[in-house]
C-alpha cells in the first residue's frame, strides 16, 4: 500500500491562462486512484481511494492513516471507494457520506451503494447504509456515484448503467437514474415516481448512462450532472422531475465498433431531453464545480471539469445554460479525477493514477485575490476559438413535479471543438472501450 506525501511548501508551477497566470501548488501524492475530495468545517479535508481508503488530510497538510468504518467495497475496475460528502449540518451531526461500488453476495457483481456514519478520532462510526442500487449488475464499470445535497437538505445519488444499457430506460431499475432521497435514504413524498405502479420512487430522472460530475449551481441552486458517453457524446445536464435524458436510445456518441450504438434512434427523439451541452470527441468528464469564488475574480460564474482521457481542467463561460466558451488547461499533465473550489476560492484537483496527486491553483502572487484587471492576457475570442452547432432541444414529456430554474435559458445542444488527447490505461480487467474513463 502506498503511502501519501504531504508536499506543503513545494514550489509551485506557473501556469498560463487565457486570464493570466496561475500558480499550481503540488499539495500531496502517492495516493492510490484518489477520487473525491471533502471540505470540512474546521479547515480539514477528506480524501477517497478508489481501493477502499478514506483519509483525512489536517489543517497543515498532515495526511492520517486509513480511517475505520468503511464497508466492504467491490474494488475492480472503476468500482471502489468513490465520492464523500458531509452532511449539510455535519457541525451538529458529524455525518459524512460515502458512495461506493457494493458487492452482492457472490462478491462478484456490484452496484453503487451509499453509506454514512459519524465522523469520530479513528473514522466512521455507527455506520449505515441508506441507498443501494438493485439489482447490482456491474462487473467492475459504470457504477457513476456522484453525490451531492440541495438547500433543502435532499441527498443526490448519481448511478451508471452497469453496462446494461437498456437498463436506463426501465424504471423498474435503479441503473443510469439520478436518485433523490432524504438524508436518512427515505423517498421524499414529491418524488416524480411516487405511487406509480412499475417504478422505483426514489428515482429523480432517468435515461443516464454513467453520471460522474454533480454540483448545485451557484445562483439557481439545483443540480447539474455529467456523463460519459461511448465513443464521444460526453455531456452535460440538467436534471428535471420525471424526465428522460435518452440513453440509449439518444446519443451524441458511437458504439465503441465505431458503428451506431444498438438501439439507438439517432442523437434527438420526442420526450427526450437534449443536453446542456456535449462534445463530439469524449475527454472523459470527471468530476465537476461551479467557481463562485472572490481568488480568481475571471472565472466567477464559470463551470470546471475535469477530463481523464482529455487529461485537462476543462473551463467553461456560460451564459444561463449555454456554453459559450471552452479553455483546456493543465492539458497532457494528468487524468483529471475531481474538481472543487475550496472555502479559500481556491480550485483544488485530484489526479488519477498509483501516484494520485492532490493540486491547487491560486494566483501567481500567493493566495491573494485575482481581479479581471490583474489579468495579463486578454481572453480568447468565442466565436474564433470555439465554434458551436446548436439544436433545439428534444419535446420534454408531460408535467412534471419541478420547472426549469428561472435563470435557465432553455436547454440548448451545443458542440465543443476543442480537441482531446489521446486515452491513458485503466486496470487491467476494463472491457474494451472503457480505457481512460
Amino acid at each position: 500500500m502506498s503511502t501519501p506525501r504531504s508536499l506543503e511548501g513545494a514550489q509551485p508551477e506557473v501556469l498560463e491562462t487565457e486570464y493570466g497566470r496561475l500558480a499550481v501548488r503540488v499539495l500531496a501524492e502517492g495516493f492510490v486512484h484518489p477520487w473525491s475530495l471533502a471540505f470540512l468545517p474546521d479547515g480539514t479535508m477528506l480524501v477517497t481511494e478508489r481501493p477502499g481508503r478514506l483519509r483525512r488530510i489536517a489543517a497543515d497538510g498532515a495526511i492520517s492513516e486509513p480511517l475505520d468504518g468503511v464497508p466492504d467495497v467491490f474494488v475492480q475496475g472503476q468500482s471502489g471507494l468513490l465520492d464523500v460528502a458531509p452532511s449539510p449540518t455535519f457541525i451538529e451531526d458529524r455525518l459524512v457520506y460515502i458512495a461506493y461500488g457494493e458487492p452482492n453476495w457472490r462478491g462478484n457483481k456490484a452496484g453503487t451503494a451509499v453509506a454514512r456514519g459519524r465522523l469520530g478520532a479513528r473514522g466512521l462510526e455507527h455506520v449505515e447504509v441508506v441507498f443501494r442500487q438493485e439489482p447490482k449488475l456491474s462487473s467492475g464499470t459504470h457504477v457513476g456515484a456522484r453525490i451531492v445535497f440541495d438547500d433543502a437538505g435532499m441527498l443526490y445519488v448519481g448511478t451508471g448503467d452497469n453496462r446494461d444499457a437498456g437498463k436506463a430506460q426501465l424504471l423498474d431499475h435503479l441503473q443510469g437514474k439520478l436518485v433523490r432521497l432524504r438524508p436518512d435514504g427515505r423517498v421524499p413524498e414529491d418524488n416524480p415516481f411516487v405511487g406509480q405502479e412499475g417504478a422505483r420512487p426514489e428515482i429523480w430522472s432517468y435515461g443516464h448512462r454513467n453520471i460522474q460530475g454533480m454540483a448545485l449551481h451557484p445562483l439557481t441552486r439545483v443540480p447539474w450532472t455529467h456523463e460519459h458517453g461511448p465513443m464521444g457524446g460526453d455531456e452535460i445536464n440538467l436534471p428535471q422531475a420525471g424526465r428522460n435524458y435518452g440513453w440509449p436510445l439518444v446519443t451524441h456518441g458511437l458504439d465503441y465498433s465505431g458503428q451506431p450504438v444498438p438501439g439507438a434512434v439517432g442523437d434527438s427523439a420526442e420526450g427526450m431531453e437534449a443536453p446542456l451541452h456535449y462534445w463530439p470527441k469524449s475527454p472523459a468528464v470527471s468530476g465537476m464545480a461551479f467557481y463562485d469564488g472572490d481568488a480568481i475574480a475571471p472565472w466567477r460564474g464559470n463551470l470546471l471539469v475535469g477530463a481523464l482521457a482529455g487529461q485537462a481542467l476543462i473551463r467553461l463561460e456560460l451564459d444561463g445554460t449555454r456554453v459559450v466558451h471552452e479553455e483546456r488547461l493543465l492539458q497532457g499533465r494528468d487524468r483529471i479525477r475531481d474538481v472543487r473550489v475550496g472555502p479559500d476560492g481556491l480550485v483544488y484537483l485530484l489526479t488519477d493514477g498509483k501516484d494520485g496527486k492532490l493540486l491547487r491553483l491560486e494566483p501567481a502572487g500567493g493566495h491573494g485575490r485575482q481581479s479581471e484587471t490583474e489579468a495579463t492576457t486578454e481572453p480568447a475570442s468565442t466565436s474564433a476559438a470555439q465554434p458551436t452547432t446548436e439544436q433545439p432541444p428534444a419535446a420534454a414529456p408531460g408535467p412534471v413535479t419541478e420547472q426549469p430554474p428561472a435563470a435557465a435559458a432553455g436547454p440548448v445542444t451545443e458542440q465543443a471543438t476543442t480537441p482531446a488527447s489521446g486515452p491513458a490505461r485503466e486496470p487491467a480487467g476494463t472491457p474494451v472501450g472503457e480505457q481512460a474513463r
